[in-house]
């Protein structure tokens, strides 16, 4: 809530809103139709019902699989294992006995499903929830819903709510139905939503959403977290503003850049041509690759303008040329060492390491530190330096910097027989 309250105040503003799980919860409080202090009720009291009856008694599995194939591996326990939510295309959250939910996680290991334990020690959105269901409806009966005055698109009852329902019997049915994230997505897109923040610690939907948005839907959209991890503060959060600045939506800088009567200049009109002028070290101080990514980026930031020169301002100055130019008329092992080369070097930008020596071409991606963000950022940065639409499972599908090398190999041989 604090953070909706912290976008409001640099001018994004939400035309609606959707909650998951937990998180409805301040989702309604966000959109008027709970009170701080009923939302603080609902939280609080749930709560206590859940530590009281079901905690120690479940567990909750992240798996990353389309719905048809997740169903399809929990029937093999027989309603231990139940579908407690659906957070897009291929990432389902199952939710169970705790035996069941370890011979998940060992089955999902022996298949390459890379499943993941949730920190919770009870099963939301199944069966067991029923048993507190009498004592939930007691303890919240004190709640007034009040009708959203932000529109307000339920994952429990998969519509807008225009009325007064979010009641005590609302709240048990959100801690007990498996939660329509998914399906929520998709409506608010073909309502013409294209912008989604997530209002969040830690960004956990957006990777749900991008995928929503690009393999189910085909649509163009600006999805962005708030806070991550270990990156709690002010600087993380104005990274995120400055991120959706620069892809279009509208932000009020004046909550941090003050009306001090100072003009605005206007920028040059040519573009800048980047250079490095740092002394060298050794005479290998700057790796080949290092000026591949130079050359690159004058390309993707327009500093290139093809064959008649650079934009520099310098007629006489050579044309530089993109990564897909430079792969052309390289053998089969050039294009694989000069991908291999990329891919590390991106991976190094991402993770924040000053050159792309810790990437191991052998190096496994999430055992060198990247999470399913980092991930989808390394998915997209290639995707800007390749031309190819690249899927958001990249890294899941491809684990190592090599493997991911041979892979982008394939995709451009594949283009350019195309072309022939």
């Amino acid at each position: 809530m604090s953070l909706a309250r912290l976008w409001e105040h640099f001018g994004v503003v939400p035309d609606a809103v959707v909650g998951h799980s937990q998180g409805e919860i301040a989702a309604a409080c966000v959109a008027g139709a709970l009170s701080v202090g009923d939302a603080a009720r609902v939280v609080a009291l749930r709560s206590q019902a859940i530590g009281r009856s079901l905690a120690g008694r479940g567990g909750m599995v992240s798996v990353p699989l389309p719905l048809d194939e997740a169903r399809e591996l929990f029937a093999r326990w027989g309603g231990r294992v139940e579908l407690a939510a659906v957070n897009g295309p291929s990432s389902v959250v199952a939710a169970g006995d705790p035996t069941a939910l370890e011979e998940l996680l060992a089955l999902g290991e022996e298949l390459g499903v890379r499943t993941r334990r949730i920190p919770v020690d009870y099963a939301s959105h199944t069966s067991h929830v029923e048993a507190i269901e009498g004592e939930l409806l007691d303890v919240l009966s004190a709640v007034r819903p009040l009708a959203p005055v932000v529109p307000f698109f339920s994952t429990v009852d998969g519509e807008w709510v225009q009325d007064a329902r979010l009641d005590a019997g609302y709240w048990y049915r959100n801690l007990r139905r498996t939660v329509q994230f998914g399906a929520a997505v998709e409506a608010l897109v073909k309502d013409d939503f294209r912008v989604f923040v997530e209002s969040s610690a830690h960004p956990v939907l957006t990777i749900g959403v991008q995928e929503a948005l690009e393999r189910s839907m085909g649509v163009s959209a600006v999805v962005s977290g708030s806070l991550r991890r270990g990156e709690g503060g002010l600087r993380r959060f104005l990274s995120s503003v400055a991120g959706l600045w620069v892809r279009g939506v509208e932000v009020d800088w004046s909550a941090v850049l003050p009306d001090t009567g100072g003009r605005r200049p206007e920028l040059p009109t040519y573009a800048f041509q980047h250079r490095r002028y740092w002394l060298k070290t050794t005479p290998q101080a700057r790796s080949s690759i290092e000026e591949d990514l130079l050359t690159d980026r004058q390309i993707e930031q327009g500093s290139g303008t093809g064959a008649e020169g650079t934009g520099s301002g310098d007629p006489g100055a050579p044309a530089v040329e993109s990564l897909t130019d430079r792969l052309a008329g390289l053998s089969e092992e050039a294009r694989t060492e000069l991908l291999l080369e990329r891919v590390r070097a991106e991976a190094a930008a991402v993770l924040g390491h000053e050159d792309p020596g810790p990437i191991e071409p052998g190096g496994v991606f999430f055992e060198i530190g990247f999470t399913s963000l980092t991930a989808v950022e390394l998915r997209n940065r290639l995707s800007a330096a390749t031309g190819f639409e690249l899927p958001i499972m990249l890294l899941f599908d491809n684990p190592t910097p090599y493997t991911l090398a041979q892979h982008l190999q394939g995709l451009y041989n594949s283009e350019e027989q195309t072309r022939v």
